[in-house]
């Protein structure tokens, strides 16, 4: 699967992307490797508010900053667990680890999410047993950061907004940087 976002930020700190509301996704001709790929029940287009990703090089995890679909006001910090972001010839590339960490506006703990699908993966080999326990730790550490208050993300990302004519992007446009997952 694939979709352009636009750079925000490139530095050996930080990569953060934009994908905006309404862009085009790709889902490719072959089969996903975990059979089809959920996003396909969203259809050809992000319909979720746009959203920034947050990027740490070399970590296994990013992080979204996800906003009101109506107000625009952040709503939460959606930490995704993957493996780290990759530059390729068109972009980036990662593969999403299934479990995500979700932070309310202020909380200092995170809900588990989709925990039962990442061990359902393991248990079909899609993850092998060092895999997985790799994965388990980097969520454990992420989770324990934000207990903590010392997660790597400044808060002010959150106060971000895309440029209005930041509109959707096509697949076909030139110029953009895409996401492969």
């Amino acid at each position: 699967m694939r979709y352009p976002v636009r750079v925000v930020a490139d530095s050996p700190r930080l990569v953060a992307l934009y994908l905006s509301q309404g862009t085009e996704l790709g889902f490719g001709k072959g089969p996903f490797s975990w059979g089809p790929h959920p996003w396909q029940q969203i259809g050809d287009r992000w319909q979720s508010p746009g959203v920034l990703q947050l990027h740490r090089p070399g970590q296994g995890h990013s992080v979204w900053v996800l906003k009101d679909p109506v107000t625009g006001a952040f709503r939460q910090w959606y930490v995704n667990l993957e493996a780290p972001l990759q530059r390729s010839g068109t972009g980036f590339s990662t593969l999403d680890h299934e479990i995500d960490l979700l932070v309310a506006e202020g909380a200092s703990d995170c809900r588990w999410k989709d925990v039962e699908k990442f061990e359902l993966r393991v248990r079909e080999g899609h993850f092998s047993p060092r895999e997985a326990a790799s994965i388990r730790a980097e969520a454990t550490r992420v989770a324990r950061s934000i207990a903590e208050g010392t997660q790597w993300w400044p808060p002010s990302w959150s106060w971000w907004q895309a440029p209005d004519d930041w509109g959707p992007l096509s697949l076909q446009t030139k110029n953009w940087a895409g996401i492969r997952i």
